[in-house]
This record gives C-alpha cells, structure tokens and sequence, in this order.
C-alpha cells in the first residue's frame, strides 16, 4: 500500500513526474566515473511494468558530454549541457557561443544556458534577447533552456519581463534556476513564469516548456510543481516534451517511493 498521504492521481503525477527529470550533475568535483554512475543510474532506473519510464535527460557540464552520449546510445534519454558562462552568465557573448558549439559538437541533444541577469537587473533589455537570440540561432534545431534565476531576479516584474524576453527570443523551455545560489525554484516565481508560458499560448497558439530546478529533492516538493503546473497549463501539457524537473538527489529517492511499497519518505 502507498502512504494513505498520497491520492490515486498524486502516484499517477509522479510517475508522469519521473519521466520529466532531468537526471543531473553539475559540481566542480564531478569526474567521468560519476557521470558513468549517473547515465547507469539514469538507463536502470525504469519499470514498465509499474508505469514508470525511463528520465528525459541527463544534464553535464560540456566537457562531460561525449562521454554521456556515449553511455546513453540507444536507450532514449537525451544529453542536455549546461553552457553560455553557466552559472553567473558573466562572458561575453562570442565565449558563451564557443561554449555552446563545443557541447553541441561534443553531442549535446539540449543546451541549458543562462541569462545575463545583471543586465536584466540594469534594465538593458535589448542585450538579454540579443544573447538569447544569438544562442539559439547557435543552437538550431536542438532543444534551448533558458535559465533565469529567477532568486536573482527578485521581484514578480523581474521574472515575468525575463520570461517574456526569452520566449520571444526563441526558448524552447524556460527554467527557474541554476540551483547554484540560496534562492533556487520556487512556487511563486513558478506560477509567473507558468502564466507568461499560458498567456503566450492564448496569443499564439504554441507551448514553450517549463523546467523547475534546484532544491527539488523530495515526491512532496515536486507534486506541487507538479499540480500547479497541471493546474495552470493543463494535464496534458505535463509531459517530457514541455515539463522537466532538474534533479540530483530526487531521482532515486522517487523512483524508490514508486517501486517499494515499504520506502519511507
């Protein structure tokens, strides 16, 4: 029996919700037997049986790349990098793109990049879209995040103006955070963020994704992104073509709770 804690549609949600992870690593320690670990880890993690699908990706840093694609050949989950000056953003332009095209050559499905919050901050609204603009053009018909985080960002205005500058620019999927500052996703800058992506879809007609990241670590944290998400968009938008959760210490503690009626959150 599952926890009494946790609905019919809350168990449903989460193996929805394991499908949508991006499996991740992203520490100045991480070494290619960690990766080795995390795409095993990420490739064994899946019961069909029980619903439960495999993750949607794993996310590395760039020179990690190669060695993931290879790892992950065939099993159906992507290679997303991290590039662009990630975390702080603070490059110029020609080094982010250099740093995008070597994740992309290294053989990078997805590329999550970062905004350049302090000009955001200083109101030069023209040089956060430039720079969008100009990775994703880089980046072609592969997947864009766009990272605004939004802890940085402060208030409601901050990350509604950032979300809307990204989409125009061409995101795929716009993301919370980086998880690398105190402030990482949150229900609040979440909802903002889900209702620029609903209110250019009333105007336009087309999804842009949405990835919360950073400090999700547990099935109760993520059901609530989960539900307002859902709430917001629709269940139907909730899938790993528009909806994503970047994890580290999430994914096996979930997959556990899915799989073991006994696992004690």
């Amino acid at each position: 029996m599952q926890p009494t804690a946790f609905s019919a549609e809350a168990i449903e949600g989460l193996r929805c919700v394991f499908s949508c992870i991006d499996n991740t690593t992203l520490e100045g320690s991480d070494t290619h037997e960690r990766i080795q670990s995390l795409c095993q880890q990420s490739i064994q993690l899946q019961d069909l049986s029980q619903g439960i699908s495999h993750v949607a990706a794993v996310c590395v840093y760039p020179v990690f790349v190669k060695q993931a694609r290879q790892l992950l050949q065939g099993s159906g989950i992507r290679v997303a990098s991290v590039a662009g000056a990630f975390p702080s953003g603070q490059s110029p332009l020609s080094v982010k793109l250099l740093e995008v095209r070597y994740a992309l050559d290294q053989g990078a499905d997805e590329i999550d990049m970062v905004i350049s919050r302090g000009s955001l901050l200083e109101g030069d609204y023209n040089k956060v879209y430039d720079e969008i603009a100009a990775i994703r053009q880089e980046v072609g018909t592969q997947t864009l995040k766009v990272i605004l985080e939004t802890g940085e960002l402060k208030t409601p205005q901050n990350i509604a103006k950032a979300s809307q500058l990204a989409i125009d620019a061409g995101a795929d999927f716009i993301k919370t955070s980086t998880g690398k500052i105190s402030v990482s996703a949150t229900l609040e800058a979440s909802e903002v963020m889900l209702k620029i992506i609903k209110n250019h879809y009333d105007s336009t007609g087309k999804w842009v994704g949405f990835k919360a990241a950073g400090g999700i670590s547990t099935p109760e944290e993520v059901l609530k992104y989960y539900f307002l998400t859902s709430q917001i968009l629709g269940k139907k938008y909730v899938t790993n073509q528009f909806f994503r959760i970047g994890a580290s210490r999430l994914t096996e503690r979930l997959f556990a709770f899915l799989t073991d009626e006994n696992f004690v959150i």
